[in-house]
């Protein structure tokens, strides 16, 4: 698509906003200074959020219960920065009161309310007096995590956004006990490890999965109507997206969107339901780049992962009647159903303005600059049809 300057003069804006807002309504809020952080979970996100901050030459304890993940996750992030430096600031550890005493602790473990919850009791005798306990769930209630909680004020949902190397936005989610101060020193600290901190409240997804929800869902049930996977992911990276759909649910991992959309589809059941495409996906082990194969393979550790036939022949299982799309047509599916969900989160008071939506679909989902943001662009689609019924004869 051709820049649009009056867009990106309007991003830079947005950009410059964020830099100076303190995600809170009212000032004279002193946040806690952070000094050490403990990150729960040595996964990749939690490798990569522990990679955030050592970048930033802050002292990390990890802890996971598997020792072959944390040896893993030394040895990764070790060769990321050639050793010396991480081997000062990094201390891996099966002790989860060692990392409980962190002035802010970081739990990055799998998307299941029990686990979540279980280790937060096994946490709250050793947590610090003024130690901010943070999930980075992607889509659990912070409510809900919250319930056993001796001090939920002290509690906040801290989501960094896959792939966090490359995605600046955090979502700070605000639950129903959280203080002023935990909020104001989680935005602090995003900034202070450059990420850039938007402000949600609480609610099934948030704010970027319950956009991304139905942006993947309509790709997904575009490819049972006929449309090739070439065509989805073409059409969406020639409108500027930074990826496309099926490559991005690889990325992502078909079990996790498929977890996170069980969670949504409870939450909102008029308009979220699970894609029986996706469900058979993770039912054959089709995982996306972590198991090696989704709806790309990447056993043969290409930059140019293909397709195969085992894809097409679960797309044919669940096939439907044929629909004609053209470029435009596919880009408007996608979006229009974000437009649409914004605008009920706006509706919602889960967000401050729209200027935090617009932030987020750009530095969270890949949204393109020189289109704005989602309603930005929106409302541009919209001058533009105005015009044409203009020049047809339809309007004044």
């Amino acid at each position: 698509m051709k820049p649009d300057n009056d867009a990106v003069e309007y991003v830079r804006m947005l950009v410059e906003y964020n830099r100076h807002d303190t995600g809170l309504d009212r000032t004279g809020v002193e946040p806690q200074e952070i000094r050490s952080v403990g990150i729960v979970g040595a996964g990749m996100m939690g490798t990569a959020i522990a990679a955030v901050h050592l970048r930033r030459n802050l002292p990390v304890t990890i802890t996971d219960a598997d020792q072959s993940a944390l040896a893993t996750a030394k040895h990764s992030l070790c060769n990321a920065s050639g050793g010396c430096h991480v081997e000062r600031l990094l201390h891996t550890t099966t002790n989860i009161a060692e990392v409980a005493c962190c002035d802010l602790v970081i739990e990055s473990i799998a998307e299941n309310v029990t686990a979540k919850q279980q280790l937060y009791g096994q946490m709250q005798g050793h947590l610090g007096e003024g130690t901010i306990l943070a999930s980075n769930t992607s889509t659990i209630q912070i409510e809900r995590l919250a319930g056993n909680l001796g001090n939920p004020g002290k509690f906040c949902g801290f989501h960094f956004c896959h792939p966090v190397q490359e995605r600046p936005l955090v979502e700070v989610v605000r639950g129903p006990a959280t203080t002023d101060r935990t909020i104001a020193t989680a935005v602090t600290h995003a900034k202070a490890i450059e990420k850039m901190p938007i402000v949600v409240g609480d609610c099934p997804g948030f704010l970027v999965n319950r956009l991304l929800l139905p942006y993947l869902s309509e790709a997904l049930e575009m490819l049972l109507e006929g449309v090739s996977i070439e065509a989805v992911e073409r059409a969406a990276t020639d409108f500027g997206m930074a990826i496309g759909p099926i490559r991005l649910l690889d990325e992502i991992g078909l079990d996790t969107v498929l977890n996170g959309g069980w969670i949504l589809a409870a939450a909102f059941p008029d308009r979220v339901a699970a894609s029986p495409l996706l469900v058979a996906m993770v039912k054959a082990g089709r995982l996306g780049c972590k198991s090696g194969a989704g709806f790309f393979s990447y056993d043969d550790g290409s930059d140019d992962p293909t397709t195969d036939e085992t894809v097409d022949r679960l797309i044919e299982q669940w096939s439907k009647v044929p629909v004609k799309h053209t470029p435009e047509m596919i880009v408007n599916r996608m979006l229009l159903p974000m437009v649409a969900e914004a605008s009920r989160i706006l509706e919602e008071g889960k967000v401050r303005n729209a200027r935090d939506i617009d932030l987020a679909v750009i530095f969270a989902l890949g949204f393109p600059v020189h289109c704005g943001g989602l309603f930005f662009w929106a409302d541009t689609l919209q001058v533009i049809q105005q015009r044409q019924l203009k020049d047809a004869g339809g309007g004044t």
